[in-house]
């Protein structure tokens, strides 16, 4: 029994969200940017490298990883997402104790765990070959070694802090933006008597987080405008409605923010859920702010995931008001563990509708990639040539997620290409600057286009469509979810 009531409150968490995480997790399609990471993290090492001192150098840990990873797995959809899976049932486990540990109650731990599990957003993003799992759960540990640090001071837990933010900014610079949401923690803490060193202890271990983020912040600047120039400011607007993007789900938000406010107008648990509070809200606040103002926007609703632990525990302090309300006879762990599970049962219920839409084939992405390569599949001879959208649309990723679709013996010859991906040292190929010098001397090629339409043209960049019209006529044209797949036949 012991054992359980040490280990229950945070490993079944863990446990419950690795399975959510697992559910159907190869069925949805990869979207172009989980095909990036599968571009990037299938390369040697050396390309790798210099691959992002040209672009992505902000994902160059995730890539690193996960090259290390699907040498040992393989690179399937499920592989390719175990990761995310693993990390977020991490965030689930770090969760837990970060609640026990701030309400003093093992039920407020059990259900924030829980809670976590049932976010829509995060049983998106535990199926995502991209990095958000892991920085959530890195950032869930600077949290909770924090707290460890502000109760008892010691080098080791200085030391986990430091480590975990070191990594959250490695995986995702936007998440540094946590330390702002730290600050109230710190602050409230050293007003206690005899805390005053916290005031340039926490500093020093998140000046010690920072330092070997440096590099890739200096380098992440340089490339952030090719990288980001897509994203606009943000209005207050944005800021008003991007929990909802966060969450996935309005009916789980308004759970949360129902049980977050029993725990904030409660005492004793008051003073724990306003730092909670500041945990969550203020990153997003700040990273608003600079991208408000600043010269680039970093205002995406997958870039904060890393609040929603915050969010369970405060959520799961509500749960823990609770039973703190019930009768002293009926406090005891089965109801505690039962409260727990029927509370956290309301928000996955809310969310079930969301839950399963992430789960179909298109649950990532409305572009049927798989559909295009199973068609250049079916009709394949050797000899065909493959044209994808590629100009000012490469950033689909169209050509190489058609090619990890394709069965490994149909090879099709790529056309209007001058220089390889890999070999650019890009995520993009080369185009020929002649198209008419690239077309090869196969009778046919097959077409992908973006869009959905008649025309096989349609989308290309304009000289590769002057020459495809000119040397080749339309012999079948197919529309597929988000795509146009074409064969073409050489005059």
């Amino acid at each position: 029994m012991r054992i359980v009531r040490q280990y229950g409150p945070w490993l079944v968490p863990a446990l419950a969200a690795l399975a959510v995480g697992l559910v159907r997790a190869g069925v949805p399609e990869l979207w172009r940017d989980e095909v990036s990471s599968w571009s990037a993290s299938g390369r040697r090492l050396g390309e790798l490298f210099a691959l992002l001192r040209n672009v992505d150098a902000s994902n160059g840990a995730y890539y690193v990883l996960l090259h290390g990873w699907t040498q040992a797995f393989g690179d399937s959809p499920t592989a390719l997402r175990l990761p995310s899976a693993l990390a977020m049932a991490g965030a689930a486990a770090l969760t837990a104790l970060t609640a026990r540990r701030l309400f003093a109650s093992p039920v407020a731990g059990l259900a924030a765990g829980l809670l976590l599990a049932t976010v829509p957003q995060v049983s998106r993003y535990a199926q995502e070959a991209r990095s958000y799992a892991v920085v959530t759960c890195a950032v869930a540990g600077a949290t909770w070694c924090l707290l460890r640090a502000l109760d008892r001071p010691r080098i080791g837990s200085w030391a986990c802090y430091a480590l975990c933010t070191a990594a959250a900014g490695l995986f995702h610079l936007v998440a540094l933006s946590a330390l702002v949401g730290q600050l109230p923690m710190v602050l409230l803490a050293a007003r206690r008597p005899g805390r005053r060193a916290l005031l340039w202890q926490w500093p020093a271990a998140a000046a010690a987080g920072l330092l070997p983020t440096v590099p890739l912040i200096l380098l992440g600047h340089h490339q952030s405008g090719r990288q980001l120039s897509w994203l606009a400011a943000p209005t207050g607007r944005d800021l008003r409605f991007v929990w909802q993007d966060v969450f996935g789900s309005y009916h789980v938000l308004y759970t949360f923010l129902v049980l977050g406010l029993i725990a904030l107008v409660r005492r004793p648990s008051s003073g724990a859920a306003v730092r909670l509070l500041a945990a969550a809200v203020l990153p997003v606040a700040a990273v608003w702010f600079v991208s408000r103002h600043g010269g680039t926007s970093y205002f995406l609703a997958r870039y904060l995931l890393f609040t929603l632990p915050a969010w369970a525990a405060l959520a799961g302090g509500g749960v823990g008001v609770l039973y703190a309300l019930l009768p002293r006879a009926a406090r005891r762990a089965p109801v505690a563990v039962a409260l727990a599970i029927a509370v956290a049962a309301v928000p996955a219920w809310l969310g079930l509708d969301a839950q399963r839409a992430l789960r179909t084939a298109a649950g990532h992405t409305d572009t049927d990639y798989r559909g295009a390569a199973a068609l250049v599949a079916a009709g394949y001879r050797p000899g065909d040539g493959l044209v994808t959208a590629g100009g000012a649309e490469s950033w689909m990723m169209v050509g190489p997620a058609v090619a990890y679709y394709l069965p490994r013996s149909v090879r099709p010859q790529t056309m209007f290409v001058q220089e390889s991906a890999v070999s650019a040292d890009d995520l993009f190929p080369v185009e020929c600057r002649v198209p008419a010098a690239c077309t090869g001397d196969g009778s046919r090629a097959w077409v992908v286009t973006i869009g959905t339409g008649s025309d096989p043209f349609r989308n290309l960049p304009a000289a590769q469509a002057l020459v495809l019209r000119t040397d080749f006529t339309p012999a079948e044209v197919r529309q597929i979810p988000g795509l146009t797949v074409s064969l073409l036949v050489r005059r």
